[in-house]
């Protein structure tokens, strides 16, 4: 991470980034919570892959909260700008991360935005609209749940762990990580499958999840979450044990030494 970071613009409100985009997650997850339970449409992009008309309307309503405010910007989301290349300020949007869990009426689903300059991600927040709960970092100023300072477990044993993850939907990929959860139980404390890596990663950001792992992710997936973590103590890294980034696809979240433990038993 350059440690040199610019001082980010304002927006055309007047308020800063953070501001912008709390305030965008937030609109977008009332929304959310207001039609929780009356999804009409649904798509499948692919097996077990489902785009709702509230992943739309929310990435909508971002998208037009974030281009007034900052209309120079560039769009990275899940579904109308899937593929755009990041060349200076970028905003990285996940309208409705846990569609399935939201498809089938399970409260565990949440909103995501970043903000990156080329390779580097600025700020992140990850909102739950179901417990009103604002997970938020900018780089070298801590994360943050709310108002309170969130730091990632202390906990420095596997076999003492709650450990996270999501299969994604890649099915070789979904096989490989139920081989390593099999080869994992009777090592951890338990194990959880999420159903939302953003939230998985604010989880590990203040503690709640002790490590969390996944094989096939997107940028919108992870952004915010990859700062969420390093600000609170904790780092990223890939299947090899290189620091991640938002353009990987696979990663373990934890504090260094559970990572290590779990990457000498489990990585490549």
């Amino acid at each position: 991470m350059n440690s040199n970071m610019p001082n980010l613009p304002v927006a055309r409100s007047g308020n800063n980034a953070l501001e912008v985009a709390s305030t965008a997650v937030k609109k977008a997850g009332n929304i959310l919570l207001d039609n929780f339970g009356t999804v009409k449409q649904i798509k499948h992009k692919s097996q077990g892959n489902l785009v709702t008309d509230l992943d739309i309307l929310s990435e909508r309503l971002i998208i037009d909260f974030l281009k007034k405010e900052y209309p120079d910007f560039g769009i990275l989301s899940e579904e109308s700008h899937p593929s755009t290349q990041i060349n200076n300020y970028t905003w990285i949007i996940d309208p409705l991360d846990g569609t399935n869990n939201y498809t089938f009426g399970i409260p565990f689903f949440c909103v995501n935005i970043a903000l990156v300059l080329d390779d580097d991600v600025l700020l992140g927040v990850t909102y739950d609209p179901v417990r009103n709960e604002l997970f938020h970092a900018e780089t070298g100023k801590g994360a943050y749940l709310g108002e309170s300072p969130i730091r990632v477990t202390t906990i420095n044993s596997l076999r003492e762990s709650l450990v996270g993850l999501d299969l994604g939907y890649s099915h070789d990929r979904g096989r490989q990580m139920l081989d390593t959860v099999t080869r994992l139980w009777g090592q951890v404390h338990c194990v959880r499958l999420m159903g939302s890596s953003s939230l998985g990663l604010a989880y590990v950001a203040c503690g709640r999840v002790s490590l969390y792992f996944h094989r096939y992710l997107f940028p919108w997936d992870i952004a915010s979450g990859l700062l969420l973590v390093r600000e609170a103590g904790g780092e990223v890294v890939d299947w090899h044990g290189n620091r991640a980034s938002f353009r990987d696809t696979e990663l373990v979240a934890s504090n260094p030494r559970l990572q290590r433990e779990f990457l000498q038993h489990f990585g490549h």
